[in-house]
């Protein structure tokens, strides 16, 4: 078995990563608020997390692993979405319109994981369907002394909690000198936060001791996580930007409710995302999300590819050349295992085979924090063939890393045409062509392969050819598309 050693936010150093059971491996990503479609940034925890159940999975085994993603589906912009619909004319109660616009946006936010191929969760608990659980634990804490009740609110005490801000870095009065902190009457402390707030009755709410309402944000983790992965678990994570307050928050919270359960072994988290080397903003116009990549025609192998190029502790630049780099590899990856004839049966062959095993140096970068960059540096120095088994090593690294989510549909990336200039509308039927040509090539079929260069030239079309990978091709701008009818068959 491969040492996994991964960096732990709160020792602030590389350990070696030593599950509490081997055979239960548990695991907390906090998710999203689902209120509006995922931008780019939302993807890079996913796949981070992504990674590293994959990679646990493949040391400890697919059923000793439990990984869980929460949905939170109570919060004021879905409030706010919802009483906008009402207001445009919706007969649907306030209810109704909150869960339509939860469903339809957590309908979204798989379809575009599941783009990236990240796997879904063992678990995806949404918060709506914990409240209980919040309100058992918010009523322990006051029992404990670490929680009180302040004019419809339940606030908790972090004087109560020596270690607050072990996680972060900072004392309490730190915290409140260089950090804005909502300041109200009620609260004993500024750095005091919630765990149970008044609703009033335009809002959702939930009968509880303190009177009707809702739960704070951060109560809302620390009850699902303790629920589906208990009261202590392996590794916890997210973006860093979650690092304070709400993961400390969350600390405090559970390791009150819990004493000497410890709560997360591990805390992981990635750094944030740029867009051409600045901050992404609306105001500065380079705000999207990944659907927006999507719908542009960029494939979800591609985004994958230039996410984990950087390390997840770094912060991570998403610019349009590594994206234009990140698909000349993709396609040359996918092309070099068409050629060798993979597919859905062929995977089936080769694992019952027994040669279905990924490259040592692709694993033991991985095990080392996660190392996507150099386990990426690893493939492309294998050596390609048209053999599949001389091939499984390398495909099994791909699968590994997430880069392959349907076997039978590798052609269709294989075959986007490397190198296109434009974004002609023949673009994608060219690359078909050109890819029947290549196919035409490996079974030495040179007379179709040559009738196929042949009128694709005559029709004006720049045709480059690199040994190993697929046709790059540049189409003029009064290209005939009509050339290409019956041209592949």
């Amino acid at each position: 078995m491969t040492q996994i050693r991964l960096t732990n936010t709160r020792t602030r150093r590389k350990e070696e990563f030593v599950p509490i059971d081997p055979a239960n491996v548990r695991l907390y990503l906090c998710g999203p608020t689902v209120y509006d479609r995922a931008h780019l940034g939302n993807a890079r925890p996913v796949l981070v997390f992504d990674l590293l159940v994959r990679l646990l999975r493949h040391e400890y085994g697919d059923r000793a692993v439990t990984y869980v993603r929460n949905f939170t589906d109570v919060d004021d912009k879905i409030n706010a979405e919802a009483q906008r619909r009402r207001a445009a004319g919706s007969d649907l109660s306030l209810e109704a319109l909150i869960a339509e616009r939860t469903e339809e946006t957590i309908g979204w936010y798989h379809a575009d994981m599941d783009a990236l191929g990240a796997a879904r969760p063992d678990h995806e608990p949404r918060a709506t369907a914990y409240v209980g659980q919040m309100i058992a634990m918010t009523a322990d804490l006051i029992a404990k002394g670490h929680a009180y009740e302040a004019e419809g609110h339940v606030l908790f005490d972090v004087r109560s909690f020596a270690d607050y801000g072990t996680l972060s870095g900072r004392s309490v009065d730190d915290m409140i000198a260089g950090a804005r902190v909502e300041v109200a009457p009620f609260k004993r402390d500024p750095m005091d936060f919630v765990l149970w707030k008044p609703s009033s009755d335009d809002l959702p709410g939930w009968d509880s001791p303190w009177g009707r309402g809702r739960p704070g944000w951060h109560i809302e983790c620390s009850a699902m996580s303790a629920a589906l992965l208990g009261p202590h678990f392996d590794i916890h994570g997210g973006g860093i930007d979650l690092q304070f307050p709400h993961h400390e928050n969350e600390i405090a919270q559970s390791c009150c409710t819990h004493p000497g359960a410890g709560f997360a072994n591990v805390w992981l988290h990635n750094e944030m995302l740029q867009v051409e080397g600045k901050k992404m903003s609306k105001s500065l116009g380079n705000f999207f999300t990944v659907r927006d990549l999507l719908d542009r025609g960029v494939p979800g192998e591609v985004i994958r590819f230039v996410m984990l190029s950087t390390h997840y502790r770094k912060p991570m630049d998403w610019t349009e050349a590594k994206a234009q780099e990140a698909e000349r590899h993709i396609e040359e990856w996918f092309f070099a295992l068409v050629k060798a004839g993979y597919s859905r049966r062929m995977i089936d062959v080769l694992k019952n085979g027994g040669v279905w095993k990924p490259l040592d140096a692709v694993v033991n970068a991985l095990a080392n924090d996660l190392n996507a960059a150099e386990a990426m540096a690893a493939l492309h120095k294998f050596p390609t063939s048209d053999s599949a088994v001389q091939m499984a090593p390398f495909a099994a690294s791909l699968e590994l890393m997430g880069f392959v989510s349907d076997w039978d549909e590798i052609g269709s990336i294989a075959r986007l045409g490397v190198g296109s200039v434009g974004d002609h509308p023949a673009r994608e039927r060219v690359a078909a062509v050109l890819f029947a040509r290549d196919e035409a090539k490996r079974v030495k079929d040179f007379a179709t392969a040559d009738r196929i260069r042949k009128a694709l030239v005559d029709a004006g079309i720049e045709i480059r050819d690199t040994p190993g990978a697929p046709s790059s091709f540049t189409i003029p701008g009064d290209f005939d598309e009509s050339i290409l009818d019956g041209l592949a068959s």
